[in-house]
C-alpha cells in the first residue's frame, strides 16, 4: 500500500480513537468544506469546547437518513440529514434525538428542521466516522468559517479527509496480511489451523479456520461467518450463529476440508453495544431489522471485501458457499470469488429465535 494510503488509514485510526473518547476532529472535503465533529453519543456537557471558539459556524445534529425518517423529519433515502434546532441543543435533547428509547425517540421533535447533508460532504463523513467508530450514527458538526488548517492547528486537533473515511473499509481490506498461523484441533475437525488477518496499522483482526486441507484446484467448501459474542461464546438462544458456527465446522470437516472465516463485524457491523441496545428494542416489539433502523443503521453494515482478500491470500478463488443469506453469494462475486454453488446453512428455531428467523427469511431474503 503506497505511503498516502496508508497515512490516510492512520488519520480514520486516530480519529475513531478520538471520537470514542469524546474528543473533536476536525473533517475536511475536497472542495473546501470543513467541519468540527463529535459523537453525539459522547455529549454528556455544555457548553462544548471548541464549538463556541471564533471561526466556528452554528450547531446541526447530523444523522443518518434513518434516523430521520423514523423521526418523522425525513425520507430515508438521503444517507445523512443535518438538524438546527430552534432552541439550543442540550445533552437531554441531543440523546432524544439519536436514542430510540427516550421519550420523543419516535415522534417528530418540535422546533426541529432537517435538510439532507450533501453526499461526501464534511458533516456527511462525520455520520459515516461514528459508524466506523461502533457508536451511534449521530455527530455534532460546526463549519470552519477561517483557515481550517491553522484553525486545526492552534486547536491541537485532528484533521481527517472526507476521502480517507469514504475508502477506510477498503484500505484496510486491502491492506490485510496473515500474521501468525497455528494448529488448533477442534471438537469434531482435530486437523485445524487457525490463521489471523490484520491490516499494518494494527486494525480489526480477521481469522481463517482452515480445515483439513481444501484443495485450491476445486471448489472449495467455505463459510463466512460474522462473530457473535452472545451466540457464539455463550450460546444465547436469541440468534441461530452459535448453531451455524459448530454446524459449519462439522460440516466442513465431514466433508474432507474447506475453511471458515471468522469475520470481526459483529451485530451485522454495527458492532456489540449497538447490537444490545438493538436487542432492548426487539424486546419492545421491534424486529431485527427494524430494531436497527430505529438506531438509525440500515439492516445489515456488513462488508465482505475483507473475505474475499482473505481467500485470495489462501488461494481459494473457486468457492462452495455454505449459507442461507444470498447476499453473501453476491458480495463474494462482485469482489471477485467465483461462488459456483450455495450450499444451504440451517438449523432448527427454539421459542426464542423463531421470529428473529423469520425476520431474516421475510424481509432480509435468507433461504431456509
Amino acid at each position: 500500500m503506497s505511503g498516502d494510503l496508508a497515512r490516510e488509514r492512520e488519520a480514520v485510526e486516530r480519529a475513531v480513537a478520538e471520537v470514542r473518547r469524546g474528543g473533536t476532529v476536525v473533517i475536511t472535503a475536497e472542495d473546501g468544506d470543513a467541519v468540527i465533529a463529535r459523537a453525539a453519543e459522547t455529549i454528556d456537557t455544555w457548553p462544548l469546547a471548541f464549538f463556541t471558539s471564533t471561526g466556528v459556524g452554528s450547531l446541526a445534529l447530523a444523522i443518518t437518513g434513518r434516523r430521520a425518517s423514523i423521526l418523522g423529519l425525513a425520507e430515508p433515502a438521503s444517507r445523512s440529514v443535518m438538524l438546527s434546532a430552534r432552541d439550543a441543543f442540550t445533552p437531554a435533547f441531543l440523546r432524544a434525538l439519536i436514542d430510540p428509547q427516550t421519550d420523543i425517540g419516535r415522534v417528530p421533535p418540535p422546533g426541529v428542521i432537517a435538510a439532507p447533508a450533501p453526499a461526501r460532504s464534511a458533516a456527511d463523513a462525520a455520520v459515516l466516522l461514528t459508524k466506523v467508530s461502533r457508536l451511534l450514527p449521530a455527530a455534532l458538526v460546526a463549519p470552519l468559517t477561517g483557515n481550517t488548517a491553522a484553525w486545526a492547528r492552534a486547536a491541537e486537533r485532528l484533521v481527517v479527509s472526507t476521502a480517507a473515511i469514504e475508502a477506510y473499509d477498503r484500505n484496510s481490506a486491502d491492506d490485510l496480511q496473515p500474521i501468525s498461523e497455528a494448529r488448533v484441533p477442534l471438537a469434531g475437525s482435530e486437523d485445524t489451523r487457525i490463521i489471523s488477518f490484520r491490516p499494518h496499522d494494527g486494525g480489526a483482526e480477521h481469522l481463517a479456520i482452515v480445515i483439513g486441507t481444501p484443495d485450491p484446484t476445486k471448489p472449495v467448501l467455505a463459510r463466512l461467518h460474522s462473530e457473535c459474542f452472545t451466540g457464539d461464546l455463550l450460546a444465547s438462544l436469541r440468534c441461530d450463529c452459535g448453531d451455524q458456527l459448530r454446524g459449519a465446522v462439522s460440516a466442513i470437516a465431514k466433508n474432507g476440508g474447506g475453511v471458515l472465516l471468522y469475520l470481526a463485524q459483529e451485530g451485522r457491523g454495527i458492532g456489540l453495544v449497538n447490537k444490545l441496545r438493538a436487542y432492548t428494542l426487539q424486546d419492545q416489539g421491534f424486529d431485527t431489522v427494524d430494531a436497527n433502523e430505529q438506531l438509525g443503521f440500515d439492516d445489515d453494515e456488513r462488508v465482505y471485501l475483507p473475505a474475499a482478500r482473505m481467500l485470495k491470500h489462501l488461494g481459494l478463488t473457486r468457492v462452495r458457499l455454505l449459507t442461507s443469506n444470498p447476499a453473501k453469494v453476491g458480495a463474494l462475486v462482485r469482489h471477485g470469488i467465483d461462488v459456483t454453488e450455495r450450499v444451504p446453512h440451517a438449523f432448527p428455531s427454539n421459542s426464542h429465535n423463531w421470529s428473529y428467523l423469520q425476520t431474516k427469511a421475510k424481509r432480509s431474503g435468507h433461504l431456509f
